[in-house]
């Protein structure tokens, strides 16, 4: 009867502990949140994607990306209209997410609560999503656009991102300190503008919850893809595929160009579907490519397969 009674108990404050309410997100949340992902993971639960597949990612152009999740079904994962510092620069990494509200003290009073129980350092909370940060991180914040006194960081905590992180923020709202930033050498930012104002009348809410960035939906542990056109969020338990089939789109149009110049084929004949005379060509062009490509041959066989040209 007792030792009866002592299981229920475990498992009542095992499941109390799982769920409860938090700041920061529990591993048990987040790999509930993110089940698809089979591999390595981080001590807090986010998918650890592979440093080689977010350097391959940064090369490849938003586009081909984002047509193979629309052809999986996601279809809400880009948001467009950023001010970049650094437009010229591309940006990976493994998502870290904040959520802000405007504030509320009361709710307010119960985060720095809560905060204190997580072993967070003291107010100001914004310096929290930071304080976890590790390299290969881009923290991803949603701010709600708010403009005047909406700045969530500026020079100081962009150091500290850059240190812990060596990447950046996205934020959907705005940062400050241009000057500043510009300062911090690699550092690199997506926000909805810039605004000599600082933080007031905001609170930090939630970290490592799902967000929503404008128009895209995002997930702790997501993969981030930043250009100088618009920002993709990808799933980690997409992302070898996204980056295999979207590298053979680029080998496929570097063909299409190539036979176009060459005047073998036309336009016309290169956007339809293709003969076997065609892919037999282009099955010979990628066996000069070798050696100079990255996908496999498992990922060649499958893109050839599931294309109907």
């Amino acid at each position: 009867m007792k030792k009866t009674l002592l299981l229920l108990i475990i498992i009542i404050t095992t499941v109390f502990t799982a769920f409860s309410q938090n700041v920061g997100s529990s591993p048990e949340y987040i790999r509930a949140i993110t089940s698809q992902w089979k591999g390595e993971r981080f001590a807090d639960g986010r998918p650890k994607v592979s440093d080689e597949l977010l350097e391959r990612l940064e090369k490849l152009p938003i586009e081909a990306v984002w047509a193979v999740l629309r052809n999986r079904g996601y279809l809400n994962q880009f948001e467009g209209s950023w001010t970049i510092l650094h437009p010229d620069q591309a940006m990976t990494g493994r998502v870290v997410t904040a959520q802000y509200m405007p504030l509320r003290p009361d709710f307010d009073d119960w985060v720095k609560e809560q905060g204190k129980r997580e072993n967070r350092t003291n107010p100001p909370t914004n310096s929290w999503p930071i304080d976890i940060l590790t390299n290969g991180d881009v923290y991803v914040a949603d701010s709600y656009g708010k403009v005047d006194d909406g700045p969530i960081l500026g020079d100081i905590l962009a150091t500290s991102i850059y240190t812990k992180s060596k990447k950046g923020i996205i934020v959907n709202g705005t940062i400050r300190d241009p000057d500043g930033l510009l300062r911090i050498e690699g550092f690199n930012s997506w926000s909805k503008g810039m605004d000599a104002s600082f933080l007031q009348q905001m609170m930090l809410t939630s970290i490592n919850a799902p967000i929503r960035i404008g128009r895209a939906t995002v997930l702790p542990g997501d993969v981030v893809l930043a250009k100088s056109h618009g920002v993709l969020f990808i799933p980690a338990h997409l992302v070898d595929e996204v980056v295999s089939t979207a590298e053979v789109t680029e080998i496929r149009d570097a063909f299409g160009i190539t036979r176009i110049k060459e005047g073998k084929y036309t336009s016309g004949q290169i956007d339809s579907q293709w003969p076997p005379e065609i892919i037999k060509d282009f099955l010979e062009f990628v066996k000069q490519q070798h050696g100079k490509l990255p996908i496999t041959d498992e990922a060649l066989d499958r893109f050839m397969k599931e294309r109907n040209w």
